[in-house]
């Protein structure tokens, strides 16, 4: 059975009718079609849509059927319709338009396989047996296209797309890289032909929502009389969601992130997943929302993603009014419990020694870190709400959560915007404690990123909160990350004191986990000033420590300085021994930087024996972990290093 119906679908200003008039012009030009076209506007989306029987009418009327041969009844105008249709050898083209409810189109379809029928709508008519093509925004550089074009076809001296070439793409993303936005806005600039992209950018940047800019610059309608305005566009089709519905997408409108799992939106409509799953569906098929299936492809591990021109809308009709302003305040906390709960149990994962209490939820490292990857942009988000009073206490926990994933998955970047969301968030909730630990974090973030005076000043910030609370425990932490600052930037005298103050207050409270720490930055302190029997001492004092609290992926990482410290003292063979026990846990964990490390200084102890072929080796292996790790500097390093070797 030859398909007979295709279903052009996509959200309100996609494209569809442009499309399905494209390929149909392109269809009668090709001599597919050589009983011609037949065409309804079902406007299913305004006020007063056209029913099946007014859309009958008009085909009789194209089919030539008018005045007195019109039957008297709709029954009998069908009749007719499908019967001409019938009688019709040359094959026709029906394309229904803009239809929003099968109502519509459904007593409009031919009654015979010979002709073809062709939908557009915002909702995929999922109860028919039809070919669905779903349209998407279009791609960055389509749209940079498109806007060009639409420009230079007014104009063709207009040098603006050249010349602010940036400024074109960041007004494409803002539009969404939906057409109509960007149709829109390619009449803002020519009406503004004297003024730069750039002006139209920092308006709608100000304004926080492109249709409100674009909308208020459009000139209203196109050339075939079409309706050029966004807000109207996306309102009737969510005055027509059910309340349920609609609720769930004003929501989800507030959620943090461009993707957001199921298990969080219903944490957000305080609805159990079922349910909210069901909705989701609901409103995919109506095209508000679309579903990115994650790599296990379970139904409730899928995540869902709105236009950006949709998100800006919803939160526009929550903050117009204020009832849905408090119900969208409450599920934003609902939602932030969520992450805090669940970033808890993954952080105590990450951290997990034996003889501990296991972690609710995580069976084991790898799954803790599939579901912070996965939540990541929400996550980092939603720790920017503690700039608000109501959520400050929650952001400050949640930013203290992440530190270890995101320093183990090197996003420096999103580790400092945490950590200084956090610091706020400390202070407006008056939690000196939270807001100490915060700055510490920071200064970690920051001496990972490599703004190490930054970072002196962050921790110096945390060690002397700490002590005005009198948490000597914590205060050991930041004089001993105020120490690796220090030793950066070359005040080694001063790390030397930094560590061991650490250590001293760690030994007081009897936390030999910490102070394994506080030895293994020690020994690095006292190797940088070539007390090199003194930093032996120290790693191997880590090492065991390590070993005792059995900590193993930290024991690497006392390893791998260890044999440092023999490599200094001349002792390569105890090096090499250690840098290959640093190598084997790394690859237990999966820690590729570290497996990096261990190899880049394997390598340079082969390459200083003179064991070039060895030292080559070394080298490749460990530009390949650190590109595992997305430490691609250091692999252009390495790689560099064995091609030296090989001149």
């Amino acid at each position: 059975m030859p398909l007979l119906i295709f279903a052009v679908t996509g959200m309100g200003g996609v494209g569809k009718t442009a499309l399905a008039l494209e390929a149909a012009h392109r269809a009668r030009a090709q001599g597919w079609f050589p009983g011609g076209t037949l065409f309804v506007d079902l406007r299913g989306y305004d006020d007063n849509p056209v029913t099946a029987a007014q859309a009958v009418l008009a085909l009789l009327d194209a089919l030539g059927v008018r005045d007195e041969e019109l039957p008297p009844t709709t029954h009998r105008q069908y009749d007719a319709y499908r019967a001409l249709l019938a009688e019709r050898r040359d094959r026709m083209l029906l394309l229904l338009d803009n239809a929003s409810d099968p109502a519509q189109y459904l007593p409009l379809l031919p009654g015979t396989d010979h002709h073809r029928v062709v939908i557009t709508s915002r909702d995929r008519p999922d109860a028919l047996p039809v070919r669905l093509i779903d349209l998407e925004t279009l791609t960055p550089d389509e749209s940079v296209t498109l806007l060009t074009r639409a420009l230079h076809s007014a104009d063709e001296r207009d040098d603006r797309p050249a010349r602010e070439y940036d400024a074109l793409r960041e007004l494409t993303r803002l539009c969404g890289h939906l057409p109509l936005a960007l149709q829109i806005a390619a009449g803002v600039l020519r009406r503004r032909r004297h003024r730069d992209i750039t002006s139209l950018v920092a308006e709608i940047r100000e304004a926080g929502d492109a249709t409100t800019v674009l909308d208020h610059g459009s000139p209203g309608t196109d050339l075939h009389g079409r309706s050029l305005v966004l807000r109207p566009v996306l309102e009737t089709s969510y005055r027509r969601l059910p309340p349920d519905q609609s609720r769930l997408l004003r929501l989800l409108c507030l959620a943090p992130g461009a993707e957001t799992g199921t298990e969080a939106i219903a944490a957000l409509a305080d609805l159990d997943a079922e349910s909210v799953l069901a909705l989701l569906e609901d409103l995919a098929a109506r095209c508000f929302v679309a579903a990115v299936r994650s790599s296990n492809g379970a139904a409730f591990a899928m995540r869902w993603r709105l236009h950006d021109l949709v998100r800006a809308f919803g939160v526009r009709v929550v903050a117009e009014d204020a009832g849905q302003r408090e119900e969208g305040d409450a599920a934003r906390e609902r939602v932030l419990e969520f992450y805090v709960r669940w970033a808890d149990a993954a952080d105590d994962r990450l951290r997990w020694l034996p003889g501990s209490e296991e972690p609710e939820r995580f069976g084991d490292r790898q799954q803790a870190l599939a579901w912070l990857d996965a939540e990541r942009a929400g996550l980092v988000a939603a720790v920017g709400w503690g700039r608000e009073k109501r959520f400050a206490a929650a952001a400050v926990r949640l930013a203290l959560r992440l530190g270890e994933y995101l320093a183990w998955r090197r996003h420096f970047e999103d580790w400092i915007a945490v950590a200084e969301a956090g610091t706020e968030a400390g202070q407006i909730a008056e939690d000196r404690l939270g807001e100490a630990m915060a700055w510490d974090h920071l200064g970690s973030a920051l001496r990972e990123a490599r703004r190490v005076d930054e970072a002196i000043d962050a921790h110096t910030r945390a060690r002397d909160l700490l002590q005005a609370v009198g948490d000597h425990h914590r205060e050991a932490g930041a004089w001993s990350n105020l120490g690796s600052a220090l030793r950066k930037v070359g005040r080694v005298d001063e790390a030397i004191d930094a560590h061991t103050r650490a250590r001293d207050l760690l030994q007081a409270v009897g936390d030999h986990h910490r102070e394994a720490t506080a030895w293994n930055n020690l020994g690095s302190a006292l190797r940088k000033v070539g007390r090199v029997d003194e930093a032996i001492d120290a790693h191997t004092r880590a090492r065991d420590l390590y070993q005792t609290t059995e900590d193993r992926h930290r024991e690497a990482g006392a390893w791998n300085n260890l044999g440092l410290a023999l490599r200094r003292a001349g002792r390569k063979e105890g090096a090499i021994e250690a840098y290959g026990k640093a190598l084997q846990i790394c690859g237990e964990f999966e820690d590729w930087y570290g497996a990096g490390q261990a190899l880049h200084n394997l390598a340079l102890t082969h390459e200083v024996t003179r064991h070039p072929a060895e030292a080559r080796t070394a080298y490749l292996q460990a530009a390949d972990a650190f590109a595992r790790a997305n430490a691609h500097v250091k692999a252009a390093r390495a790689r560099r290093r064995a091609a030296n070797l090989d001149t």
